[in-house]
């Protein structure tokens, strides 16, 4: 396939079959995912690789109780990590700022892109994979489990493996046209409504039944609303870290 096709063809995959992913693909995989875009070339990401399977096992229930966690055979937590370039920053200037709000967003964008080069590489491969956004709850407890540092959070983790056949023969869900995202030169308003009409192709009432079942599931949450607290904490704790 060619990248393009790749990319077409790419779906979360949540179920896996026992085959272990080969050390040398898994390399490939990470390799793959240190070429990424970084601002200034600085690699402001840490990639955790869960092999331990009592780790993942409890992973899989604080992010959002999710057992296919704990059965993929690769699971990777990628981290915003600038406490190695801070402490050499400032070994060389006592007196030196300490990483900002801008600074944390600059290490997401840098976790971010090299977990999809991950995603895109696993494609590529031969395996399924599934990105795992409540890495971003219960953010206390992950740091603990995961030893994170000051200045160093989960942006995201990545599950992969070769896909159970079931997973294989799942239909992609579908996706808005270039005209319904794409704005030349600045923003215009669009009408998610009827995008979403037009991707889905559900009549008004079952528009209507979707929607509501999916603002409970999706935003009027618990696990939302706790993402969205794990979010301040880590922002408070990325402002003020405890005195060294």
């Amino acid at each position: 396939m060619t990248t393009l096709e790749l990319l077409r063809a790419r779906k979360s995959v949540r179920a896996y079959t026992p085959v272990p992913v080969e050390p040398e693909k898994k390399r490939a995989l990470l390799e793959a995912a240190l070429e990424a875009p970084t601002a200034g070339n600085m690699t402001l990401y840490t990639i955790l690789d869960i092999t331990d399977a009592a780790l993942k096992a409890r992973l899989s229930e604080t992010c959002d109780h999710q057992p296919f966690i704990a059965e993929a055979p690769v699971v990777l937590v990628f981290c915003a990590d600038y406490s190695r370039w801070f402490s050499l920053f400032r070994s060389d200037c006592a007196q030196t700022r300490a990483p900002g709000a801008g600074d944390l967003m600059l290490a997401c964008c840098d976790a971010l892109i090299a977990a999809q080069n991950a995603a895109t590489a696993a494609e590529a491969l031969g395996l399924g994979s599934c990105y795992i956004g409540d890495i971003l709850e219960n953010y206390e407890t992950h740091r603990a489990l995961l030893g994170l540092p000051d200045y160093c959070v989960p942006a995201a983790m990545l599950c992969a493996g070769y896909p159970a056949s079931s997973q294989k023969e799942r239909r992609k869900p579908p996706r808005f046209a270039v005209e319904d995202v794409v704005c030349e030169n600045r923003w215009q308003p669009r009408d998610l409504a009827a995008m979403l009409a037009r991707r889905d192709g559900r009549d008004a009432a079952g528009f209507s039944r979707w929607l509501k079942a999916f603002r409970e599931r999706k935003w009027d949450s618990d696990f939302s609303r706790e993402m969205t607290r794990s979010v301040e904490a880590m922002l408070q704790a990325w402002n003020h870290p405890p005195e060294t």
